[in-house]
Parts: C-alpha cells; sequence; structure tokens
C-alpha cells in the first residue's frame, strides 16, 4: 500500500480530480459545458502529462467521452498542446498498450475533424472563453499563451518558473506540460507575452519562446521580443 508514499500527498489529489471530471464527461449532458468551461481542456492536457499512469489513462477517458460529442471536436483540436500532448502519450515507450490505443483513437477523431476556416480559429476559439474559471466572472480581457521553455526540465525549474510568473501582475493562471518543455500561460490581454519571456529570463537558467498557430494551423516557435 505505501509503495509510493514519497508522492502519496500529490497523487491523490490528481487522481480525485481528474477521475471527477472523467465521472462528469461520461454523462452526455455534460460534455458541451465541460468543453466550453474556461479550466477543464488545459487541465486534462496537463492531466496527460502526469508521471502516474492511471492519471494519464483516467483523462484521456475523459477526453474520449468529450469527443464522442460531434460540436466539441474542433475546439477539443483547437487546444494548444492537446495534439501535441497525445501524440506523445503515444509515442512514449512506457505508455501502457491500453492508454496507446485510447489516446490513438482520440487523435484520430480529431484529426479528422472538419476545420475548414482554420485561419480564423484562434481568433473564434478566443472569443468563445467567456465563461472565466479562475476568476469566477465572465471576462473578455483574457488570453492564452503558450511558452516553450528551453532548460524547463526538472521539478526544481519549474518552481523557479512558477516563482517568476507568480511576480508578475496580469497572470490568471499557468499549466505546465513538462514532457514537451511548455507551460500554458492565462493573461490579462493587456499582458504582453515578451513581459512572461523577461521573466523567465531572470531565472537565468531558461528562455522562453511564445507558439503560436500559424494560419494553416501549424504550430509555429517565436521570439515574442521581435516586433
Amino acid at each position: 500500500m505505501n509503495s509510493s508514499s514519497s508522492t502519496m500527498n500529490e497523487e491523490p489529489d490528481a487522481l480525485s480530480v481528474v477521475n471527477q471530471l472523467r465521472d462528469l464527461a461520461a454523462d452526455p449532458l455534460n460534455r458541451r459545458a465541460i468543453v466550453q468551461d474556461q479550466g477543464c481542456l488545459p487541465g486534462l492536457i496537463l492531466f496527460m502529462d502526469h508521471p502516474n499512469p492511471p492519471v494519464v489513462h483516467s483523462a484521456l477517458l475523459a477526453l474520449r467521452y468529450l469527443a464522442e460529442c460531434r460540436a466539441n471536436r474542433e475546439k477539443m483540436k483547437g487546444e494548444l498542446g492537446m495534439m501535441l500532448s497525445l501524440q506523445n502519450v503515444i509515442q512514449k515507450t512506457t505508455t501502457p498498450g491500453e492508454t496507446k490505443l485510447l489516446a490513438s483513437e482520440i487523435y484520430d477523431i480529431l484529426q479528422s475533424s472538419n476545420m475548414a476556416d482554420g485561419d480564423s480559429f484562434n481568433e473564434m476559439n478566443s472569443r468563445r472563453r467567456k465563461a472565466q474559471f479562475f476568476l469566477g466572472t465572465t471576462n473578455k480581457r483574457a488570453k492564452t499563451v503558450v511558452l516553450h521553455i528551453d532548460g524547463l526540465d526538472d521539478t526544481s525549474r519549474r518552481n523557479l518558473c512558477e516563482e517568476a510568473l507568480l511576480k508578475i501582475k496580469g497572470v490568471i493562471s499557468f499549466t505546465f506540460q513538462m514532457a514537451v518543455q511548455r507551460c500554458v500561460v492565462r493573461i490579462r490581454s493587456d499582458l504582453k507575452a515578451e513581459a512572461l519571456a523577461s521573466a523567465i529570463a531572470s531565472t537565468k537558467v531558461m528562455k522562453a519562446q511564445q507558439v503560436v498557430k500559424s494560419e494553416s494551423g501549424e504550430e509555429l516557435i517565436v521570439n515574442p521580443f521581435r516586433n
């Protein structure tokens, strides 16, 4: 029972949170609301990168339920980090076979969803994010920035990163995707990505670049200091 006692304080929390989301997603009546919620998709993307395999599997089950609702698919596919995290689960050699199959199935469903107007998708996607999960109020003045952070490769670096981001006024929330060295940050729209990159550069051991989507829907890494 106590074989993983070193992580006991962390893991039950992650597992209970993701299991709760999975159970909610199992009910077809909840699926649209979950995907429209400000924090659920970024949270599930984060859980796909969790070191505990049951957490990853439960997150994928929740995503599989959500993808059954056709109206959810474009938003899910367009959520930054979604397709990359699914690929990561599929390609990871330590991923159990059943989990890989589940991730592949979700990837295929989302990949085949029709995104005819991909160039305006990002704008439309951010406009839809009205229910402010973290602030508890409707707030149109918030945006999501995805950072690729060179040097984000262990827990101590992640803690440094957290400290740097918490000092910035206007940061609403952030989630880390350690396997792909990324951080998804929700910020007020008047805050620039440059401020986030400066804060991370101030750690002296990490460097941040911004991940954006091109008109064709491909992910690009850009230098936020460049005008």
